[in-house]
């Protein structure tokens, strides 16, 4: 109860000291197993029907911090020639004290440069809603000197929700073997605070990779290896990571800046694909935190063979 506590209050002090702030986006460790998540250019890069479900609970040995959850479905369609896709997303931070959800419709078009390189290019329109539970707040008039949070506070509450609109765009370059990728999201920048003004910043984001077969056909083994950089306002973060896939078994280990190492498991069997991936965080927090949870799970779908010069996207599972 105490680290509640004191979370919340200090929560509760950073919107009553500051006229304004800047926010920063959730993040998943499975970046490809969200796919629109990460770059909105990979909608319909699967080419048949794909869902995408995932949810991630970031340090739960501090109570009240943050539980993010998404689900997500995109496909390509011949008659238009373009990708599609839904997604939405929900954060939920300090126990239900602070709330954002976002839903968003993406469009992808896939360029076919020759037969063995393509590029796609997407484009995405979000409406979100932020919201704050102000019963589930502390103050500082509320603390009795030896009874602790007893008083009633004379705080009069903001604005309980604020919505907006949100648009970003991003491109994937890909070949057989090899990916590279980059997004832009939140390029109108939108104000999302609940008190005063609280823009959210342009975050930038790139991705390559490649996709090495080891082997004959026969041994169904790949390596992968994977680098992901981030941007966003003053937050940096570089990924570092590789995955090897043997049959219908995914395993992973990332470095992430000084902060984690990150340990992941997958399976992926007909339609059907499940991770679990285990961020152990190596900064101060180490004791405290208990790491970050994250699953995944999605059906990619079959269907009709796509046309020769339309080609599926070459990105890992998770």
């Amino acid at each position: 109860m105490k680290k509640s506590y004191f979370i919340i209050f200090l929560f509760s002090l950073s919107l009553t000291t500051y006229k304004s702030a800047w926010a920063q986006d959730p993040e998943f460790t499975q970046f490809y197993a969200n796919p629109l998540y990460l770059n909105p250019a990979l909608a319909g890069s699967n080419i048949c029907p794909r869902i995408n479900i995932n949810y991630r609970n970031q340090w739960p040995g501090i109570s009240g911090t943050y539980v993010t959850t998404s689900a997500s479905f995109d496909r390509y369609i011949f008659r238009i020639k373009s990708g599609i896709g839904l997604l939405i997303t929900n954060d939920n931070a300090g126990n239900g004290t602070l709330k954002t959800t976002n839903v968003s419709g993406i469009y992808s078009k896939q360029i076919p440069i020759n037969r063995n390189f393509s590029i796609n290019a997407g484009f995405q329109a979000t409406y979100g809603q932020k919201s704050i539970d102000w019963s589930k707040l502390t103050f500082g008039d509320m603390i009795d000197e030896r009874r602790g949070f007893v008083k009633y506070s004379e705080e009069i509450p903001g604005n309980g929700k604020k919505s907006y609109v949100d648009f970003s765009a991003g491109a994937v370059a890909f070949s057989k073997y090899i990916f590279i990728g980059f997004a832009a999201h939140h390029l109108t920048q939108p104000d999302e605070g609940l008190m005063g003004n609280s823009k959210l910043p342009i975050k930038y984001t790139g991705h390559a990779g490649a996709i090495i077969p080891v082997g004959d056909k026969s041994n169904e083994i790949s390596i992968s290896p994977n680098i992901l950089y981030q941007q966003q306002q003053d937050f940096r973060q570089l990924n570092l990571g590789v995955y090897i896939t043997k049959g219908a078994l995914v395993g992973g280990l990332w470095y992430r800046n000084s902060d984690s190492f990150i340990m992941l498991i997958g399976i992926q069997h007909g339609v059907f694909k499940a991770g679990y991936s285990y961020d152990i965080t190596i900064s101060k927090l180490t004791n405290a935190s208990a790491g970050s949870h994250e699953l995944s799970v999605g059906m990619n779908f079959y269907c009709k063979k796509p046309r020769p010069k339309y080609r599926p996207g070459v990105c890992p599972s998770f």
